[in-house]
């Protein structure tokens, strides 16, 4: 039987499927469309960001059926919302990403910090790569709002990437024979480690893929550092 704690430090991913009930995925939804247009044709519109913030309620929402798994899996300390996004790739707004590693963290301000380098702004929102010691401690949890397979953008995974650090880019390509295609149900939820190599390709065929990304941390940044979006309930 698989340890689910384990396969997460091992694997760097960790599936679990039927988190959220039908009617659960049907309110979150609701709630997310009361913010944005879903029939909004021809926009450029693909990812929405501070979708906490933005929706209060949600949050609230989710919080039971995450902590139920967050608690026994995740090390250490209690976690909390740092960073928050709506990703649709509808047939009208499709995109394709390429293998990376997530290097950098949002922060509310630019702040000059050793060690905290390759600030970046981009409308209106502050990147920076912190050092890898932080990026071990940090978790993204996908919440699917569709059923995800290859077939609509499901995410592509290499298991254990993780634990090679900060990998260059022109060694993606050795690495990509390992790569798992990650399908997650409608109500299930995906857990990586944002140094795990992965990727997404395009949905086929008009296939909605619906996911809320959710990042956790357990910490607060040094000095005058922010997070951008820490949510304590």
């Amino acid at each position: 039987m698989i340890n689910p704690k384990e396969f997460l430090e091992n694997e760097g991913y960790l599936i679990i499927p039927n988190v959220f009930s039908q009617q659960e995925v049907a309110c979150i939804q609701s709630l997310l469309n009361s913010k944005i247009d879903p029939c909004a044709e021809g926009t450029a519109i693909h990812a929405t960001r501070k979708i906490l913030h933005e929706i209060p309620s949600l949050a609230a929402l989710i919080k039971p059926g995450l902590q139920k798994y967050f608690d026994p899996i995740l090390p250490g300390s209690k976690y909390f919302p740092v960073k928050s996004i709506y990703f649709d790739k509808p047939a009208h707004s499709n995109w394709f990403v390429s293998y990376h590693q997530d290097l950098t963290i949002s922060v509310s301000k630019q702040v000059a910090t050793p060690k905290y380098s390759k600030w970046t702004k981009k409308n209106g929102y502050f990147s920076v790569q912190p050092p890898i010691e932080l990026l071990q401690q940090v978790y993204t949890c996908r919440i699917h709002l569709d059923n995800t397979t290859g077939d609509n953008g499901a995410l592509r995974v290499v298991p254990g990437s993780h634990k090679q650090g900060l990998i260059p880019p022109d060694q993606f390509d050795q690495y990509r024979t390992k790569e798992v295609i990650c399908n997650v149900p409608a109500g299930g939820i995906m857990i990586m480690q944002p140094l795990i190599l992965h990727s997404s390709g395009r949905s086929k065929g008009g296939l909605s893929r619906r996911v809320l990304h959710i990042e956790y941390a357990a910490m607060d940044l040094p000095g005058e550092l922010e997070w951008e979006e820490k949510i304590i309930l």
